[in-house]
């Protein structure tokens, strides 16, 4: 879909007006932007079962909510934070979601009950939901198909190395301080962000491009994107690779405890493994320009289905080596991760460069929030064993990779 004369002179205007950022401080800005959802639950890992001591004793298994709760704040934020970006500008929205975001880790910090503590979660992620927003529209506004793929990847390489390091600097916080001082380096987090944005970024959204935040005006941006049968399917494929993430968060570290017995190696272990999806990432920025955003998920898809049916039908053997596999195998989740989600992203974003808040909005609120439902869902039904992840990820790709070959399929025939 080409752009209007206007959108294209106002595009060239505003990657000019940020150049004086850099490349690499802009994808470092961004990149923290969206590791904020990132730090804010993995660093509640390793903290679960002291929390449940603390305030959980008696149901020690609802403390997980803690990680759920903020997940849905967080979705419900998305919807909002994209229209009023459009509405008010880019920075105005960031400053309200982290001012939010500080008052739910407050409160989170002070919290004496598990109730009280959820609702304070639940606050914490609907202001988290202005970073992760703000950023994939200020990506948006300055770029434009491969090149934004390319942004989005390397911006996605730094966001995946943090759910490798934020487990381990959550048990140094809660060995050293206790967990609630986790809470507190939330807050510093926030500080940190809204000092380096507010001083070294402009607005990236002038204010004749700005949209009204009128009810007609989100439902009929609603339905441009329902419409449109790229970026409906494309909703759905991160739907599904946001489910295969979240269930691995709430599966591994029990499957590290219960099924292998290293709780103690289980950070180290994480971000080796979450390396992977960095550098998947940083080769995907590399290649997408040559091969395309569709080639790439579709084949990063497929092969993780060979990868995991293999392991699967390994775990019905009584073969040595379990661990092994399937730490070999979490590194091929991984790394098909850093393959898809960027390119998702761009490819639902490109034909809505003109609504890029409320399409962020709308993706980011969707994916995020039917992923973590699905994978509770699963998380409920299944124990946490390498059967049960690995079969949850067999059957996600399998069902991605279908609806990739349906998008295909649909771009033919609006062609012919």
């Amino acid at each position: 879909m080409g752009r209007n004369p206007r959108f294209s002179h106002t595009l060239s205007k505003n990657v000019k007006s940020v150049q004086s950022l850099g490349k690499v401080e802009f994808i470092a800005l961004m990149a923290m932007m969206f590791a904020t959802i990132a730090f804010s639950i993995d660093a509640m890992l390793p903290a679960l079962p002291a929390i449940a001591a603390d305030i959980s004793p008696d149901v020690p298994s609802q403390v997980a909510l803690i990680l759920t709760f903020f997940v849905i704040g967080m979705g419900v934020g998305t919807f909002f934070m994209g229209p009023l970006s459009d509405a008010y500008g880019r920075k105005p929205v960031l400053y309200l979601g982290l001012a939010i975001y500080a008052l739910g880790a407050v409160l989170s910090w002070i919290a004496p009950t598990l109730e009280l503590m959820l609702a304070a979660r639940v606050l914490q992620g609907l202001g988290a939901a202005g970073p992760r927003v703000v950023s994939a529209a200020i990506i948006r506004d300055l770029y434009s198909g491969r090149a934004m793929a390319s942004i989005l990847s390397l911006t996605m390489m730094v966001f995946l190395l943090v759910p490798g390091v934020a487990p381990l600097i959550g048990m140094m916080i809660t060995k050293a301080f206790g967990w609630r001082m986790i809470f507190g380096a939330f807050l510093l987090f926030g500080v940190i962000l809204l000092i380096w944005f507010g001083t070294r970024m402009r607005e990236s959204l002038p204010v004749e491009d700005r949209r009204p935040m009128k009810w007609a005006l989100m439902v009929d941006a609603i339905r441009q994107m329902l419409v449109h049968p790229t970026v409906r399917l494309s909703i759905l494929v991160q739907t599904i690779t946001m489910m295969i993430l979240f269930t691995i968060l709430t599966m591994v570290q029990p499957i590290f405890e219960l099924a292998f017995d290293r709780a103690e190696s289980f950070p180290y272990w994480f971000g080796a493994i979450a390396a992977i999806s960095g550098v998947a990432s940083l080769l995907n920025a590399k290649i997408v320009g040559r091969y395309g955003m569709r080639k790439l998920i579709t084949w990063a898809l497929s092969v993780q289905v060979l990868i995991s049916l293999t392991f699967v039908l390994f775990l019905f053997t009584d073969m040595h080596g379990v661990f092994a596999f399937y730490i070999l195998w979490q590194f091929g989740v991984m790394f098909q991760s850093g393959l898809t989600i960027a390119n998702l992203n761009a490819i639902a974003m490109e034909p809505m460069g003109h609504i890029a808040g409320m399409a962020a909005s709308v993706i980011g609120s969707v994916s995020t929030v039917m992923g973590a439902c699905i994978a509770s869902l699963v998380s409920m039904i299944f124990d946490p064993t390498p059967l049960a992840l690995a079969g949850t990820v067999l059957v996600g790709c399998m069902v991605g990779g279908g609806l990739m070959q349906l998008m295909r399929l649909e771009e033919q025939r609006e062609v012919a």
